[in-house]
């Protein structure tokens, strides 16, 4: 069972703090700041709720005490609604998060599952990376969640051998970057990696492209030109959105698998091609062999291993990592220094239900760094749908369980404690206007000046 210490001077309310989580947590008391030291040498501490105004030792002056001895654990400040620049600062100082005191027991418990399983998150992540990082280069993969871990050690046992990929998932997913990666880690990496977007070409064109042409086998075929299975020769090819291709060039695919050879366009010779092949689609391949518009040998023929990639949906964990990721990236081509991006922004980034995955956050980060006017992303700077109260889910009930009426309470509350109460403050990191702000203070009940 996990382990939380509680340090607050209030009897009363530690009492009912730790009433609250005894069921599930084994929880120890300390009565200030001064007494923290010695109880996590004496205590296995998994995570510490501190409070910030206490007699002998305020909670800062608590955080700095263990940053200087090395202790490091995720802390929960608690503050009251006046005492905001000392939570801002507290976080600073590496606190995970902070609750506003009177304190709701609801929130307590949602907040400290979150911090630890963020914890441990961290720590799994860091076990695997360092279990996995000689043998395999995942280069340009960024996740933590437990499906990427899972694609992880995939990856990790398919890339070394011979079998032909196939790819799937919803578009805007990364599946090219996957092919790659397995190309990178494979006995081919001395190899081209050629890839050919099956959707965007028609399908003579196509044919082309894949298996070359000779001069004068079409109307504009002035000279020759190598198709792209001999160009990957030695190495690998992927073809993405393979779902697209038709019945004729999916039959020159599946010669190509089998007997090795392809034929160029307008030639009658054959030319040899050692090629590992990955194929990638966003679309049901098995409801196509079933009405006929694809293959079934070649299906089974691509299908010999799957990959399986997750949309973003399922795997919001990695959301923040990939919106810092991007904006850091956006940030340094457009010669501009942030800070970072304000709490309310990444959580409204973690509220949305992302149709276009990883394509489309990166759009939105892209997007927020040339718009953003000071150094940190906030609310205002995200498209209007994803602001609060503008329909960031594609349903009454969020993927945590919780209503968007409870998440846009829950982020106009703390927005409001963000700014010290502000209301002009606080609309402006919203980004809706101040009658809009106060309209919804009104119908949520909250205070502030």
């Amino acid at each position: 069972m996990k382990k939380i210490l509680i340090v607050d001077d209030d009897s009363a309310h530690r009492a009912m703090l730790k009433a609250s989580l005894d069921d599930d947590f084994t929880v120890i008391e300390a009565d200030d700041g001064d007494r923290v030291l010695s109880l996590l040498e004496a205590h296995a501490v998994d995570l510490l709720i501190l409070d910030l105004k206490m007699g002998r030792m305020g909670g800062l002056e608590t955080l700095a005490a263990m940053k200087e001895a090395g202790r490091y654990l995720p802390v929960i400040v608690l503050t009251a609604f006046s005492s905001v620049d000392s939570a801002v600062a507290a976080m600073k100082e590496g606190a995970s998060d902070y609750l506003t005191k009177p304190v709701d027991i609801d929130e307590l418990k949602l907040v400290v599952d979150r911090t630890l399983r963020y914890e441990r998150l961290e720590s799994e992540n860091e076990y695997l990376r360092q279990r996995l990082e000689h043998k395999f280069n995942y280069s340009g993969i960024i996740g933590r969640s437990r499906p990427m871990r899972e694609l992880f050690e995939t990856l990790a046992l398919v890339a070394p051998s011979a079998a032909t990929v196939l790819i799937r998932g919803e578009s805007g997913t990364g599946k090219e970057l996957i092919a790659n990666v397995v190309h990178q880690n494979s006995p081919r990496k001395k190899g081209l990696f050629v890839k050919v977007n099956c959707a965007a070409l028609h399908e003579n064109l196509l044919e082309s492209e894949l298996f070359g042409h000779e001069k004068g086998a079409f109307t504009g075929a002035d000279k020759k030109r190598r198709g792209r299975f001999e160009q990957a020769h030695g190495g690998t090819l992927f073809l993405d959105e393979i779902g697209d291709m038709s019945l004729t060039t999916q039959a020159k695919i599946l010669r190509v698998l089998q007997e090795g050879e392809c034929s160029p366009l307008g030639g009658d010779g054959v030319i040899k091609v050692d090629v590992r092949l990955i194929a990638a689609t966003h679309r049901a391949l098995e409801t196509m062999v079933e009405d006929g518009s694809f293959r079934q040998d070649l299906f089974f023929r691509l299908n010999v291993v799957p990959v399986q990639l997750p949309s973003l949906r399922e795997r919001r964990e990695d959301i923040p990592l990939l919106a810092k990721h991007f904006m850091r990236k956006y940030a340094e081509k457009n010669k501009k220094n942030f800070r970072g991006i304000h709490p309310l922004a990444m959580r409204a980034l973690g509220e949305y239900h992302w149709p276009g995955n990883i394509r489309e956050l990166e759009n939105c980060l892209e997007r927020a760094v040339i718009l953003c006017p000071g150094e940190e992303i906030t609310p205002a700077d995200l498209p209007e749908h994803l602001r609060p109260g503008r329909g960031a889910g594609t349903a009454d009930m969020s993927a945590g369980g919780r209503s968007l009426k409870e998440m846009e309470r829950e982020l106009i509350r703390a927005t409001l404690v963000e700014s010290g109460g502000n209301r002009s403050e606080s609309a402006r990191i919203l980004g809706v206007s101040r009658q809009t702000l106060l309209n919804k203070i009104k119908e949520y009940g909250f205070g502030g000046k």
